[in-house]
């Protein structure tokens, strides 16, 4: 298989773990034991691709929220977790986003 196309399957497969353990995070319903029952589901399909070496910046941050997230679930302590998670989340959808909201300074303006 391609370089290229195992890089996109592993960022992929990153993305959707982070993705459905953020939205439950975010859920008004919310429960430690079914998050860290989803967490487990999610890593054992993210275990089934091969990681690759990222470069990027969005890459490795989304590796980096993944690997503490299962880190924190891993610990006995429980305090604040979620904020913790959350806040987390947060800056990783602003680094993704990033390069989005970039203003072109002094740009030439045509009539």
């Amino acid at each position: 298989m391609n370089e290229k196309v195992k890089r996109l399957k592993f960022i992929r497969a990153l993305e959707k773990f982070a993705k459905s353990n953020i939205s439950y995070l975010k859920d008004k319903n919310f429960e430690y034991e079914t998050l860290k029952q989803r967490v487990q589901k999610s890593y054992e399909k993210l275990k089934d691709v091969e990681p690759v070496r990222l470069n990027s910046a969005y890459p490795v941050a989304l590796q980096n929220y993944v690997n503490l997230m299962l880190k924190i679930l891993n610990e006995e302590k429980i305090e604040n977790f979620q904020e913790t998670l959350l806040k987390e989340a947060n800056l990783l959808h602003k680094e993704k986003n990033k390069t989005q909201y970039k203003k072109d300074k002094h740009k030439k303006i045509n009539y």
